[in-house]
This record gives structure tokens, sequence and C-alpha cells, in this order.
């Protein structure tokens, strides 16, 4: 599965540091959406109730999709700059209380294994720029089979 994950991870808050938010999951190796909650969860079910109370049933929905997304499956992102980031989701949700994460509106994260750089454009699969064109600030599930075998081989290449 080949998920893009919009500028990554961006908060729905026009108020945070989306360039910031950027380099703080690529620098702590985490992929997460928004949806800031005042106390910590007991449980996946008790963040998307607290969610859906906070900010509303399509904020809950798109956090459970998030927390769908199957381990192994492909992440696309892109920073400020422009460039676009490929890892793999390893991990299961969690919610992470620090301060930082609740200024950058990324307290609901999965760890994920990024790439050491950005892949250059022209090796991009077609279908994740088309998704990225699209615009948006969503977790976005690219449909095409090309996209998938074009980041396997990526990966493959280039994560030793």
């Amino acid at each position: 599965m080949v998920v893009v994950l919009r500028a990554p991870l961006r908060s729905r808050d026009d108020d945070v540091d989306h360039a910031a938010a950027v380099a703080h999951a690529l620098r702590r190796g985490l992929v997460g959406v928004g949806g800031r909650l005042p106390e910590l969860p007991a449980d996946l079910d008790d963040a998307v109730a607290q969610v859906a109370r906070r900010h509303g049933d399509r904020t809950a929905a798109r956090l459970g999709r998030f927390a769908a997304v199957e381990r192994g499956a492909f992440a696309w992102t892109r920073d400020v700059a422009g460039e676009l980031w490929l890892g793999r989701v390893t991990g299961d949700w969690h919610f992470d209380p620090s301060a930082d994460a609740a200024t950058l509106d990324l307290q609901h994260v999965r760890d994920c294994r990024w790439l050491d750089d950005p892949v250059p454009w022209p090796e991009v699969p077609s279908a994740v720029h088309a998704t990225f064109e699209r615009g948006g600030r969503n977790l976005q599930r690219v449909h095409d089979v090309g996209a998938e075998a074009g980041s396997q081989l990526l990966w493959e290449r280039r994560s030793g």
C-alpha cells in the first residue's frame, strides 16, 4: 500500500509552523495527523472519541484511517522546500503528549523509517506527484499499482 501523508502530517490548524512539523517528524522518525487533545487518551478508541468531540467526525475518521494503515505501507511527504521524502510505517498509533507534539499538532503519531535524503523529483512515481498536485491536507491513498512498485524499487535501492 502507498499512502501520501500531506505536508507531512499537516495540521488543519493554520497557526502551526508546518515547516517545523515536517522537520520534527523527519528528525524523530514519525508520521502523524492532527487533532490536538488536552489529556492523554486511554487508547485509540478513546482518542477517536475525544477527537470527534473536540474537532468533529471528519477529523476523527481521518485519525481512524491513519491508525488502520498497515505496517510496512509506504509513506510519501513533502517538506517546505518541495522535496519529496519516502518512508515506511513501522509502528502502531500512539499518542505523544509532549509540548512539542502539541505545539506542532502532531500528537497522533506512528513510527516511520524515512530515507536519509529526499527522492529526486524525476524518480518519484507519477501517481505520487499527481496526488500532491491535487492539494489538500489529508491522508490520501495512492490507488496506482505503478506507485507501489516504484516506491518498492526506490526503497530497495536507497534504504541500504
